[in-house]
């Protein structure tokens, strides 16, 4: 009766709107679960209770648990040990202020590319005692780290991301999975306009909106403003636990270069075990979570093997630490497992046909097929909070429409669809990405998603113009020029309207009571 129909919708619609209502994330995702069990069902209260806790079973990824898991027990240990705060104490030595504070974490976020949970979980771990030092709030520091987490990953030839979009494009095309993939990176104008959002706006000083809010109130001293209680209490056993001074620098790069290096390596590996002939289908078809998992079962046994023979951690507390690290992870891997629950209730309600057959691409509008995909795109992404299955519902019909008549439209298209995904992933408080950038910062996760997406809404609206651009001049240099010019000036007019200026809220702060 409900499925492929409007009412499809409702399910994800219902969750986050009670989730921007009530800020209880976790109610609100189980009230939309559990209406979708419902419809699915005909309403049938027993029914609906073995379909919804079939659902969960089928829906959770295992994979991602067991690597959130992981990184958790890492996150934990390097903190144990002393090397987080000796990289608190070497970066506070050379970062002056809280522009600069700020800048690191962006470039930071950029560096990690292979995977945007890792990268989420990893800077926030990372930069969140420099941050807080200068009185960055936590949702701007995620902000921050969810802006260079899913955008860095779908720009980035290696990573986890490239890997499942080269796995959806249709076989026998004029180019393989990874060359489209390179090739839409230029056209990729959400993620790249992203990115130049970020530094611009840290370079300048500029804060708006909600986020303008809690940063003043960070410069008072609130650097939650209102909630996040899960996390103030992590943060408190964070400050006392990198009170040892045992740590150095090496004791945090080791393991998170042996991290990335062990992670690229397995790509390569499983890619080359799945019967690739070079390092670029290798990427194409390695398995990402296998990769993961392998990479961070190594990093924990090399710290036990750098931190142990030294002393810088007892084998009590070496033990300890994991526990804790998979208790720390416990609130995101909740929301994980409702958030992939509601997934899987909204495609047995068929949210992908309702949309799909009620998308008509065809016509001589072809320069205007960029804008709407990328606009569909956003809405499935945002609805069921995940970019990877709009990749899989979209990429196919995109490139079957343009495969054989017009390969350059279909790169521009199939960019769209990818710059369109990611935004609706950074936006939706169901998102597994979003959260799990609340979970990196320990920031209150309505606070995160309030704030990003009112920042993410101007990014929004320049990229669309983008893709009309584009759809019409078909040239990835004068769109992205153009965009990028739009997006300065109207950053800088809402710089102006705001009092910003180029200041920060720190020196507004200041100026206002008189300190010099």
């Amino acid at each position: 009766m409900f499925y492929g129909t409007w009412m499809s919708l409702i399910p994800p619609v219902v969750a986050i709107l009670l989730a921007l209502i009530t800020k209880e994330v976790y109610l609100s995702l189980f009230c939309g679960v559990a209406l979708g069990a419902m419809m699915i069902t005909g309403f049938h209260p027993w029914n609906a209770f073995t379909t919804l806790f079939g659902t969960m079973v089928d829906s959770m990824d295992l994979n991602i648990v067991i690597f959130d898991v992981l990184l958790g027990m890492i996150i934990v240990l390097m903190s144990r040990c002393g090397g987080t705060a000796a990289y608190g104490r070497w970066a506070s030595e050379r970062l002056k202020n809280k522009k600069q504070a700020m800048l690191a974490t962006s470039l930071l976020g950029i560096l990690i590319f292979v995977d945007d949970y890792f990268n989420c979980l990893t800077v926030g771990s990372v930069m969140r005692p420099v941050t807080d030092k200068y009185k960055v709030s936590r949702a701007k520091l995620a902000y921050i780290i969810d802006a260079t987490a899913a955008p860095v990953c779908i720009i980035a030839p290696i990573s986890s991301w490239a890997a499942a979009v080269n796995s959806y494009v249709p076989e026998g095309g004029s180019m393989n999975g990874f060359q489209l993939f390179i090739s839409t990176i230029p056209y990729n104008l959400y993620a790249l306009l992203t990115l130049f959002m970020v530094f611009y706006i840290t370079a300048r000083g500029i804060d708006f909106g909600l986020m303008a809010k809690h940063e003043r109130n960070a410069e008072k001293g609130d650097l939650f403003t209102s909630g996040g209680d899960e996390f103030k209490a992590l943060a408190e056993e964070d400050k006392a636990a990198m009170e040892s001074d045992k740590g150095k620098v090496i004791d945090l790069i080791l393991p998170m270069a042996v991290m990335i290096f062990t992670a690229v390596g397995a790509m390569i590996y499983t890619g080359y075990l799945d019967g690739a002939t070079n390092v670029i289908d290798a990427f194409a078809g390695c398995d990402a979570e296998i990769s993961l998992i392998f990479s961070t079962i190594v990093t924990v046994i090399f710290t036990g093997i750098l931190y142990l023979p030294r002393k810088v951690i007892s084998f009590k507390d070496f033990m300890d630490a994991l526990p804790e690290g998979a208790k720390m992870m416990t609130p995101a891997i909740l929301i994980l497992t409702l958030a992939w629950t509601l997934k899987g209730v909204s495609d047995q309600l068929g949210i992908g046909d309702f949309v799909t057959g009620n998308l008509n691409l065809s016509g001589n509008l072809v320069a205007v097929v960029p804008l709407v995909v990328f606009l569909v795109s956003i809405f499935i992404s945002f609805s069921t909070g995940t970019s990877w299955g709009t990749f899989s519902i979209l990429v196919p019909i995109v490139v079957s429409m343009f495969q054989t008549t017009d390969e350059k439209m279909m790169i521009i298209a199939v960019s769209a669809v990818l710059a369109g995904a990611v935004c609706g992933d950074h936006i939706s408080p169901i998102s597994d990405t979003t959260i799990m950038a609340s979970a990196g910062a320990q920031s209150n996760h309505i606070n995160h998603v309030q704030t990003q997406m009112q920042y993410a809404s101007i990014v929004i609206a320049v990229s669309a113009i983008g893709y009309v651009i584009s759809g019409v001049t078909r040239n990835w240099w004068l769109t992205l020029i153009l965009c990028v010019l739009i997006l300065a000036f109207t950053l800088r007019q809402i710089g102006k309207y705001s009092g910003g200026k180029g200041e920060t809220v720190s020196a507004k702060v200041k100026k206002k009571s008189g300190v010099k």
